[in-house]
């Protein structure tokens, strides 16, 4: 006999089952709810675009992002290596090797994909100097030749250089030394947007300059290498710690080698969250879109807010290349 009663109860027991189905299936279109994500970044506040990009990826798949440590590169590092963090878009290789090493290398971390490729370093002199024959940086070490870039008046070349803790101030100490330029040339360190800042100053009085610099930033939007600088070569491959590389370049030994940003994060945080993983794996990031954002930055677009628009307009003209990273981040939860 038909029984309303047995049927209301098959209704009510079909409506829970789909109920829980559905949120089974919201939960694996969701594989990182629940996970609060550590990042670490670097204390330049032009590096992060490139993590507030991976930052919206991570939440499309339902991570909730913390608030980014901001620290210098040995200690984001030696806080990853330690599970103090777990991950970082901003690990140069293989300028940073050295940190990643002495931090536990691959037993803690693992460097993930390979985000920003194609990163530069070296030194550069003003094209006047460069005309005049100053073309390798073992021409500072005639003392005269040194002279010319002295801005301070003390008679060495004044070298706007790196930020200790950054890397590379091992490689321009070692280059000093190496190349006997110690008695020459004075490495300016500190604060290198201020002390870039005097540099670009005195290149637009037309005076000579020597500095160092890397690729993606907006110096070289202001500082144009085959424009108003040149890059200069060393007079031999040299590294520190004896380590040996190419540090060639379309035919210039610019001293370093080719750098690509990569992501480094921590073992046991890669473990627990295959989809994070495969979209570190996955991001890739073109060089040339980090430095139209920087020089963006450098003409007055650097607020937070600023940022987070030109992360979103990347997104907005990258959509498809963007969307591959989270279903690829879904792919692997399943």
């Amino acid at each position: 006999m038909f029984s309303v009663k047995k049927l209301v109860g098959s209704l009510a027991l079909g409506i829970g089952l789909f109920a829980v189905a559905t949120a089974s299936m919201a939960d694996s279109m969701m594989p990182g709810k629940g996970v609060t994500v550590r990042p670490i970044e670097g204390t330049n506040l032009e590096e992060k675009f490139q993590h507030q990009i991976i930052y919206k990826a991570l939440m499309e798949l339902g991570y909730e992002v913390a608030e980014p440590q901001e620290v210098e590169y040995q200690t984001i590092h030696l806080a990853l290596g330690t599970g103090d963090g777990d991950f970082t878009a901003v690990h140069w290789d293989p300028l940073h090797k050295a940190f990643f090493e002495e931090s536990g290398g691959d037993a803690k971390m693992t460097k993930v994909g390979s985000y920003i490729e194609g990163a530069l370093q070296g030194y550069l002199v003003d094209s006047a100097s460069y005309a005049a024959g100053v073309q390798n940086l073992g021409d500072l070490k005639d003392p005269e030749v040194a002279k010319r870039f002295d801005a301070d008046g003390n008679g060495t070349a004044d070298l706007a250089g790196c930020v200790p803790g950054w890397g590379c101030e091992r490689v321009i100490e070692h280059h000093l030394t190496e190349f006997e330029l110690r008695d020459t040339v004075t490495h300016n360190q500190g604060a290198y947007n201020a002390i870039i800042a005097e540099t670009v100053a005195r290149e637009q009085n037309g005076e000579p300059i020597i500095y160092y610099t890397w690729t993606p930033f907006w110096v070289s939007g202001v500082l144009v290498p085959g424009d108003n600088v040149e890059w200069i070569s060393v007079p031999y491959s040299s590294l520190p710690d004896g380590r040996e590389a190419d540090t060639m370049f379309k035919g210039k030994n610019l001293g370093f080698e080719v750098n690509a940003l990569r992501v480094v994060a921590n073992n046991d945080f890669l473990s627990a969250n295959p989809a994070a993983h495969a979209v570190f794996e996955m991001a890739k990031l073109d060089i040339n879109d980090v430095s139209a954002q920087n020089n963006k930055m450098r003409d007055g677009e650097d607020s937070i807010d600023d940022i987070a628009r030109h992360v979103d307009e990347w997104i907005a003209a990258n959509q498809d290349t963007f969307n591959s990273w989270v279903e690829a981040g879904l792919a692997a939860a399943k």
